[in-house]
């Protein structure tokens, strides 16, 4: 492996861990979306996610692009062997873009109920399908001696990656309750820390679940057993999971929040820890596994691409932190997008 094979692993691994914080919140919101009380309260959840949604979204195709470039044949394989399931994540994303700028265009109950329906549904597909799609990079997946997948749809909806999706799902509509917990106002609030401890609580069990699970996966125990203080990461995602539902049950938004951000930030980087240096793990066959120094483009694609990110990513990572200083604060029906 050079140093560039690896240093393009973890620029993409924080490319999607950032996605994970930011448009998971987005999702979670949208998961709640139809619990919300009256026309006046989704309204508000639209405002809370709406100066944002669209630029949380740019971290995905930044992540989906680096990884085209970066590591062709991963991005070949992955996308091939999840062609169904990643279309189905861009049509609920494509139905959570729809409804919210069309939701508003009549005063229709009938018509704003079905673009309700369509933003709930939209976000909690991609929420749910997401968390599959990692469950199986994690178990891995029968890879070929070409690199193809040699699998069906069946196979990518086994126990342990439906497991990890539900967990996936269920940390995101904590994230999401805690985030409307923190720039929503009144009766919104509070129905949203009840939320909030409803998904923290199935979070936590479903969360040991999978830890637990994946022990049982000699491949997830290779880095941990050559270095041990890596356990130190899943301990920490628990740890801070456990932090934002105290935070939450004692009216903390802001601290509850940041603890919901790490706990899903850390569990991308535990993700990353545990496959490294695979990227995709060939089931039966472990020699056929697609890893960071067999599956790359070229050191002088990566070499300009290196250039390229340390131009563009200060850029995207300051407009983000701009529209958030803007934008931070309560929201309701009558203020915010």
């Amino acid at each position: 492996m050079s140093e560039l094979q690896i240093t393009w692993f973890f620029i993409i691994a924080l490319l999607l861990a950032v996605y994970a914080v930011l448009d998971g919140f987005d999702l979670g919101v949208g998961i709640w979306h139809l619990f919300a009380k009256g026309d006046g309260e989704r309204r508000s959840l639209l405002n809370i996610i709406g100066p944002v949604w669209d630029g949380n979204e740019v971290w995905l195709v930044t992540g989906g692009g680096a990884l085209f470039a970066a590591f062709p044949h991963v991005y070949a394989t992955v996308f091939s062997a999840m062609y169904i399931p990643l279309m189905l994540v861009l049509l609920g994303l494509i139905l959570r873009a729809v409804s919210i700028e069309f939701r508003s265009h009549e005063e229709s109950p009938a018509w704003r109920g079905k673009w309700d329906a369509a933003f709930a549904f939209g976000s909690a597909l991609p929420a749910l399908l997401f968390g599959v799609a990692m469950g199986n990079i994690l178990r891995g997946m029968p890879v070929g001696v070409s690199r193809n997948f040699e699998g069906t749809l069946l196979t990518l909806l086994n126990p342990y990656a439906l497991l990890i999706g539900l967990t996936g799902f269920v940390m995101l509509a904590m994230h999401g309750a805690l985030f409307i917990a923190l720039n929503a106002e009144g009766e919104l609030a509070s129905r949203a820390r009840r939320w909030a401890q409803a998904a923290w609580m199935a979070f936590i069990a479903l969360l040991i679940a999978s830890l637990a699970a994946s022990l049982l996966l000699p491949q997830l125990r290779l880095n941990y057993e050559a270095f041990p203080l890596l356990w130190a990461l899943p301990a920490s995602v628990l740890g801070c999971a456990v932090a934002a539902g105290i935070l939450s049950m004692r009216g903390v938004a802001l601290a509850a929040f940041i603890a919901s951000s790490l706990t899903v930030f850390g569990t991308m980087a535990l993700v990353m820890a545990s496959i490294f240096p695979r990227m995709v793990y060939s089931l039966g066959k472990p020699g056929l596994s697609l890893t960071v120094a067999n599956a790359s483009s070229s050191e002088r694609t990566l070499g300009v691409m290196l250039i390229m990110a340390l131009i563009g990513m200060p850029i995207v990572i300051g407009y983000t932190i701009w529209v958030y200083r803007v934008f931070f604060g309560a929201k309701s029906a009558e203020n915010g997008y």
